[in-house]
């Protein structure tokens, strides 16, 4: 029998390259799932996406799904795109041998925790306040810079970076500090800042909302100090003031202390995203 892929819609494309299709995963002509392909518009077209991949229940266990994979990286190969990322939900534990077969190398985790009725009391001595004018412009450059060196140091090329990191400041923050939703907060101990932490509030998954680390910093001769942990205790109270229930975050593979004090504060691992060069 033979796996192939079958356009189920035309072919959709923007004015800056990006593209994005869904098709019918078919054996011998007869549909047996469905997987959806796209450009990714933050890192640009060269780089893609592998979206809802699913075999229908009767066919599973067979083989489809890892062929389906790699006809869709032949579609993604004549696309011109030069990298394609998977997100897989971390109980999925059939789906991620199958990236894992596939070649793929995960490259982060989506994480949430539910938080609870009553803001977590900080540390004795910490003062907070929100983020001033006058110390926004020289943090959001040293952020940006942080977050397109985040993605270079594991194999993104450096325009795609780059181009990840403006777009998303100018998606999250288009009003710098009066972005609604946006609170950029200081902690300061002995009248010395010691970190910073960026919180929002965002969709975490479809149809379900909360607030969002986007960004947490200790300053560096303050590191060690247990103050990592005081700003996500902060970012837990700011996103309560919201209203909001869940606090979502997105960290780095390779970054071991930061995933061991997430997961000793509550954090779980919603989804495992994985990389594979084309």
């Amino acid at each position: 029998m033979t796996t192939t892929l079958r356009p189920s819609e035309p072919l959709q494309q923007s004015a800056d390259g990006g593209r994005s299709r869904t098709y019918d995963i078919c054996v011998n002509s007869r549909r047996v799932g469905s997987v959806r392909l796209a450009t990714d518009p933050s890192f640009g077209p060269r780089s893609a996406v592998i979206e809802g991949l699913r075999v229908d229940e009767p066919d599973r266990g067979r083989g489809r799904g890892t062929v389906a994979a790699l006809a869709a990286e032949e579609v993604l190969r004549d696309w011109g795109c030069r990298q394609v990322q998977v997100s897989v939900p971390a109980d999925a534990e059939a789906a991620l041998r199958l990236v894992r077969s596939l070649g793929y190398t995960e490259r982060s985790r989506n994480m949430v925790k539910e938080l609870p009725e009553r803001p977590p009391a900080l540390p004795s001595g910490l003062e907070v306040r929100p983020m001033t004018e006058a110390e926004f412009a020289g943090w959001e450059a040293e952020a940006r810079e942080a977050f397109a060196q985040s993605w270079i140091s594991r194999g993104v090329p450096e325009d795609q970076a780059r181009a990840k990191a403006d777009a998303s400041h100018r998606e999250l923050l288009p009003q710098g500090l009066a972005t609604p939703g946006t609170a950029v907060s200081v902690a300061v101990v002995d009248g010395r800042v010691v970190g910073r932490v960026w919180t929002g509030v965002r969709e975490l998954e479809p149809g379900v909302g909360g607030g969002y680390v986007y960004d947490v910093e200790v300053v560096e001769e303050h590191r060690g100090k247990g103050y990592g942990r005081a700003l996500m205790l902060l970012a837990e109270g700011v996103v309560l003031g919201a209203g909001e229930r869940l606090l979502g975050l997105h960290v780095f593979a390779g970054n071991t202390p930061a995933i061991r004090l997430y997961e000793s504060l509550g954090y779980r691992t919603t989804h495992i995203n994985s990389f594979k060069p084309l």
